[in-house]
């Protein structure tokens, strides 16, 4: 054996291997790796999208949840308002039938002392009569009673 010769056909048995592993091995080990290096790059763009969606829809979130809190706060202030708006036209209208019912009492009180005093003059007007007549069966003088009755009339 000549060690020229396995040398020789060694080298070209190995820069065969290298030719055939550079041709038909090694593209497509290249494509391979580039294509997963691109669905890498895909997958880490596509994260960094969802985290910057995720971040827009948190803040979305906060903002829409700051107008529902607005919202309610404005509902509660209105309620508030409408209540205090009860209260009052309830106090309003209490008062207005506290006077309602103070006039008409105060309007019965009158009628009352009315009715008193005319039964008050009704009984003294009675009275008088009554002296009158009195006054008459012992004396007749018909011109002196008239001026005192007359008298006592004028001050009922």
């Amino acid at each position: 054996m000549n060690l020229n010769l396995t040398l020789f056909a060694q080298a070209l048995a190995f820069a065969g291997l290298i030719w055939l592993i550079a041709t038909k091995i090694w593209p497509p080990l290249l494509k391979a790796l580039e294509e997963r290096q691109q669905k890498i790059a895909e997958g880490l763009a596509a994260a960094d999208r969802s985290q910057k969606d995720l971040a827009q829809a948190q803040d979305k979130v906060n903002e829409l949840l700051k107008e529902a809190r607005a919202k309610a706060n404005e509902i509660i202030d209105q309620a508030h308002a409408r209540a205090n708006q009860i209260v009052d036209a309830a106090r309003e209208e209490a008062v207005v039938e506290a006077t309602r019912q103070k006039a008409l009492a105060q309007a019965e009180i009158e009628a009352s002392a009315n009715r008193a005093r005319e039964e008050l003059r009704k009984q003294v007007s009675l009275l008088a009569v009554s002296g009158a007549e009195k006054l008459l069966q012992r004396e007749i003088d018909a011109n002196a009673h008239k001026a005192l009755l007359d008298e006592l009339a004028a001050e009922i």
